[in-house]
């Protein structure tokens, strides 16, 4: 059985000109044996940069391109605001299109006072026509038991996974819908 090695933060370091925080990984001194002689000789550990994470979506675009067969772009965010006559967001929608056939709705929120206007069903059925043009087959997405589980069960979502304690004491749905 192998015990996770501790992370004992360092020191902030500059790094091609940007300052980032170091870190080393110790021993758990309840483990047996951590192979971490490489990591400690060979490789830092860093909190990474955006430009970082940037690069590492790249290469892991790059791996999933040369797993797939697959023309045209890896993604296409589309998002989708409500303004009220003063030009305050009161609600928006968030979708990732992916793979030329999917769709991940990360993010729809109705101000509070605004909710049970329609706003979400308005929102939703713009994201879901936008995938419809574009043939997608397949929308994903997740909500808590406290969000809106039940507004998109009404939508024609089904669950297909729940996480309990996800926070402690509540639910993560992982819900889908497959179009036409």
């Amino acid at each position: 059985m192998w015990a996770r090695p501790l992370k004992m933060f360092l020191e902030d370091i500059e790094v091609n000109g940007k300052i980032q925080k170091r870190f080393e990984f110790l021993e758990d001194k309840s483990s047996k044996k951590i192979h971490t002689d490489a990591l400690k000789s060979d490789y830092k550990l860093f909190e990474a940069t955006s430009d970082e994470v940037e690069i590492l979506e790249d290469k892991l675009d790059k791996f999933n391109l040369e797993q797939l067969s697959f023309i045209g772009d890896m993604e296409i965010k589309k998002n989708y605001l409500i303004k009220n006559k003063t030009g305050d967001i009161v609600a928006g929608i968030r979708g990732c299109f992916y793979l030329e056939e999917c769709l991940f709705i990360s993010m729809l929120f109705i101000d509070e006072d605004k909710k049970k206007q329609g706003l979400g069903s308005i929102l939703l059925q713009t994201i879901e026509e936008q995938a419809i043009s574009m043939k997608i087959r397949l929308i994903h997405l997740d909500t808590f038991d406290f969000q809106a589980k039940d507004f998109y069960i009404k939508h024609g979502y089904e669950v297909f996974g729940v996480l309990d304690g996800c926070p402690k004491g509540h639910k993560r749905y992982y819900m889908k819908k497959v179009l036409g």
